[in-house]
């Protein structure tokens, strides 16, 4: 068990935290001000903090099983099975925004803009701040905290074309801006979750042997 693990672990761990907590402000003030932008972000969120959540429970187990003596696969296989589990949640959530969008395009919403604009801006903000906590060097990385880390930038990412549509929408009343800001954002996740699944499905496969160099234990 080396200690960039440990580190990766107890930095998972936070991000869990941070995203859940914002996740509930986004949800309740989502229903308060009856924006469906926000709930949708504060509910994509819930799918990034079971995502991240289990980033954090594959380093929890690795630990464990590297302590354990009956254990003689090869514990990085853990990690990459959590990172492809990851990735496919990641591709199933830009697939519902894109539906979700499909639908807005069809019957808008009113938006309670101002106060979905700050939520978002915090969700934002909370993103930002768990994408600095789960940077790694590219040595030390895994197919685990690339996950992690993939749907943190994918939530800054949508919050920030919610901030950005929300805005555009406000100033020129164009309520699908908000709803094309969200496609793009779907898209741009589809194809980053389709690498990940590509990576950390070779790993599981055993396809890339020349790659694992992470095991001077």
């Amino acid at each position: 068990m080396t200690e960039i693990k440990s580190k990766h672990e107890s930095k998972t761990m936070w991000v869990v935290l941070l995203t859940a907590i914002t996740m509930v402000v986004e949800i309740v003030f989502g229903l308060t001000t009856k924006s469906m932008a926000l709930l949708a972000d504060g509910i994509h969120m819930g799918s990034h903090v079971l995502a991240i959540g289990l980033s954090w429970v594959a380093y929890v187990i690795v630990r464990k099983v590297s302590r354990s003596e009956k254990f003689k696969g090869n514990s990085d296989k853990i990690l990459s099975l959590s990172g492809y589990s990851s990735g496919l949640m990641l591709l199933i959530f830009a697939i519902v925004i894109l539906i979700e969008a499909i639908q807005r395009f069809y019957n808008p919403e009113d938006i309670v803009y101002k106060e979905a604009i700050l939520v978002a801006i915090i969700g934002l903000v909370v993103n930002i701040a768990s994408a600095f906590l789960l940077h790694h060097d590219h040595k030390h990385s895994d197919h685990n905290i690339r996950a992690a880390y993939l749907h943190v930038i994918a939530d800054a990412l949508t919050s920030l074309s919610a901030i950005l549509g929300l805005i555009a929408a406000m100033i020129w009343d164009i309520p699908f801006m908000d709803t094309i800001a969200a496609t793009i954002s779907s898209f741009v996740i589809v194809k980053w979750s389709i690498g990940l699944l590509k990576d950390s499905g070779k790993v599981l496969l055993d396809i890339e042997h020349e790659h694992h160099h992470g095991h001077s234990h």
